[in-house]
């Protein structure tokens, strides 16, 4: 079975080119994925899609790839930024297609419903067609003059001129409403500023009291809470929150790890990885075979890992305070046995 899935067909060329050069790499160097996301902090899942050309890799990627497989960093960041150049160009192409699909859509939507719908305009006069009385075709009905927009003329009649013995409109203005809404004004004014003053009264009396208790206003209610340090972005657990978990997931592994110690069984090589920030352990083998285990233990925890086709596997962490509480074994399925001693 092969190793590497077939690159998709709509692809660009010069990003074809640029995801088969990371597979050369990666191929040259024998360097499984996980063993490649562990040692340059990418996730598993993420360089799977940059090496199936899902997704293009960062540039943060591209040089820690250079720094694990001994690449001249320059040239691949050269390749890189081609290959990103015509990645923008596939989106943009993409987006302006995805534009005239939705505005095709939308007309042919709006066409259903036809020039005209009921109750629209004739264009003859402003005015509504409507059917004729006999039934025998429309016809435009007349439009309704515009309504006078004063009160007085609302009511029927213009100011000045009223029809004779017609009685006055109720609740027009007069002199009598103007002299009410200038009485309620004063009033609302002459509350508001007496509400204003009872409450600087009361603000400094509440400040000044000799009584005990009377300064409990200026005292905080409670004590600042001390919030917990930040992790840094990407950092999921520390301490016991880290112990039976991923170290890849939690974002432990590539440049917050360390090798605490190692050694070699068989031909296999076994490691204590370590991360300070996370306040946590695990055990890495690497050229071993199919079948061979390996297992980290700590202040009475453990954990192990079986290794598959890729021919390294780690384990989940543990907990530790120092990177000197850990240790990492190795069975081989030749039979050997071995553990990692303090470095």
């Amino acid at each position: 079975m092969p190793r590497w899935k077939a690159l998709p067909e709509e692809l660009d060329p010069q990003v074809r080119e640029f995801a088969s050069q990371l597979r050369r790499l990666v191929d040259r160097s024998g360097l499984s994925i996980a063993a490649l996301s562990d040692r340059t902090g990418y996730s598993k899942t993420s360089w799977e899609r940059f090496l199936n050309g899902r997704l293009l890799a960062p540039k943060g990627a591209i040089v820690a790839l250079a720094e694990v497989t001994g690449t001249n960093p320059v040239h691949l960041t050269t390749m890189w930024e081609l290959a990103e150049r015509a990645w923008s160009r596939a989106e943009m192409r993409h987006d302006m297609t995805m534009e005239a699909i939705r505005i095709s859509q939308a007309r042919a939507a709006l066409g259903e419903f036809g020039p005209k719908g009921p109750g629209v305009p004739s264009g003859r006069g402003g005015g509504l067609t409507t059917a004729a009385p006999d039934g025998t075709g429309p016809r435009d009905r007349p439009r309704v003059p515009a309504q006078p927009s004063s009160g007085s003329e609302r009511a029927g009649h213009r100011p000045g001129s009223p029809y004779p013995g017609a009685p006055a409109p109720s609740g027009g203005p007069g002199p009598g409403r103007g002299r009410r809404k200038a009485t309620v004004f004063v009033a609302g004014l002459v509350g508001a500023l007496l509400v204003i003053a009872a409450a600087v009264l009361l603000t400094d009396l509440g400040g000044a009291g000799d009584e005990p208790g009377s300064d409990v206003a200026r005292q905080p209610s409670a004590a600042p809470a001390t919030s917990a340090p930040e992790l840094p972005a990407g950092v999921k657990c520390v301490g016991a929150d880290c112990t039976g978990q991923d170290p890849e997931n939690m974002g432990c592994g590539g440049q917050l790890a360390t090798t605490a110690s190692r050694a070699t069984v068989g031909t296999a090589v076994v490691e204590v990885r370590y991360s300070k920030t996370c306040g946590a352990a695990w055990a890495r083998i690497t050229q071993a075979t199919p079948g061979d285990k390996v297992r980290i233990s700590a202040g009475g925890e453990s954990g192990s890992g079986l290794v598959n086709a890729d021919k390294d596997a780690y384990t989940p962490m543990v907990a530790v305070a120092a990177e000197s509480e850990a240790k990492a074994c190795a069975t081989l399925t030749t039979g050997d046995e071995g553990c990692t001693t303090e470095q």
